[in-house]
């Protein structure tokens, strides 16, 4: 072997070792990270005015036209050396702003994120004078937009492997993009989605209740039955989470910056997702992107039967979905008490790495 082989295996080496030890030493930050999910609520108030809000303060926020000249915000948060993606899809009322915790997670874990506040809500443009009113002219606009997103972020960006999480009304939205384009993402992750609506009367009155409330427009773009503006509701009485902590700060988040407030969905959103959730059941068969569903054990907001029904429908086309039950918790798992948080937050990264 000649001088100048020697040095290039020896060269080839020391490259592999220094490979191995940063995954090695990768690997063990984002362990120690992960360990620290189960016990985060006790020093809450430390952790959110300390190394969240250092890391609040790196987002970028920025901003595209959708459907019909609206204009959707959202955030993302990067790193250079990170070649994975998620791309956060959340539910109604909801803004980015109330994801800091759950970016600064997903960040620690090697992933880039990018959250996007959906038209009407967040920092995006309101459709109606009543800015409170949450509203939609037509589902597919959703979908429309999140494919927007995903091809200027996800699709321009350099990343190897691209994941999507997404939380009630945005797993619905994401479900549909999903059946446009099932190669779309590596792998996703759908936390309580909204596939059918937890309502308070029996599914034949409310479609009666609500097709006569489409032919009469002044009802139509109206607060629901039993809803209207938004208002902060005790944590006695919150069907979302357990946390304390997290539903307080969430709560300040809409109490201190009164323009991202949405209160009750109007008649014509509740009958759009009726129809969202119908169409995703008939289109489940289809999406063969890999899925994890975690549903909440305790959920008021959404149907879990519909879940069920989704999960079968894909096993039944050959290619069955992950479904997980995060017992006793409530709606909003990824902001849950700690030990259920944990517990879902170790699913969907599992899940992620096995989808590489």
């Amino acid at each position: 072997m000649t001088q100048y082989a020697r040095n290039k295996r020896d060269a080839t080496g020391r490259m592999r070792g220094s490979l191995q030890a940063y995954r090695a030493s990768a690997g063990g930050k984002m362990e120690r990270h992960k360990a620290s999910w189960l016990n985060r609520e006790k020093a809450f108030a430390a952790f959110a005015h300390g190394p969240l809000l250092d890391f609040w303060h790196r987002r970028e926020e920025r901003e595209f036209v959708g459907v019909e000249n609206v204009t959707l915000r959202y955030v993302r948060f990067t790193a250079p050396q990170h070649k994975r993606v998620i791309l956060i899809v959340p539910g109604r009322i909801e803004s980015y702003v109330k994801y800091p915790e759950l970016a600064y997670d997903l960040f620690h874990c090697g992933f880039d994120v990018v959250i996007l506040d959906h038209r009407g809500q967040g920092r995006s443009d309101r459709l109606l004078q009543d800015t409170h009113r949450g509203h939609v002219v037509e589902f597919t606009h959703y979908v429309d937009d999140l494919e927007t997103l995903y091809l200027k972020e996800i699709v321009g960006g350099h990343y190897q492997r691209r994941y999507a999480l997404a939380h009630s009304m945005g797993g619905a939205i994401l479900t549909l993009f999903l059946a446009r384009q099932p190669q779309a993402f590596h792998a996703v992750t759908l936390v309580a989605p909204m596939f059918g609506i937890a309502l308070p009367m029996p599914s034949f009155l409310a479609n009666r209740i609500l097709d006569w409330a489409e032919k009469r427009p002044a009802i139509r773009d109206g607060y629901a039955l039993g809803t209207g503006r938004w208002r902060a509701h005790p944590f006695g009485i919150n069907r979302l989470t357990h946390s304390a902590e997290r539903y307080r700060r969430s709560l300040r988040f809409y109490a201190d910056d009164p323009a991202i407030r949405v209160g009750g969905p109007t008649y014509h959103w509740v009958r759009e997702g009726i129809h969202a959730g119908r169409n995703i059941l008939s289109l489940a068969g289809t999406i063969t992107t890999p899925v994890l569903l975690l549903q909440a054990g305790e959920d008021r907001v959404v149907d879990n039967r519909s879940q069920d029904l989704f999960c079968a429908a894909m096993a039944q086309a050959g290619h069955p979905c992950e479904a997980r039950v995060i017992k006793e918790a409530r709606h909003e798992i990824l902001f849950e008490k700690d030990a259920m948080r944990a517990e879902a937050l170790n699913a969907l990264v599992d899940f992620f790495e096995a989808h590489p």
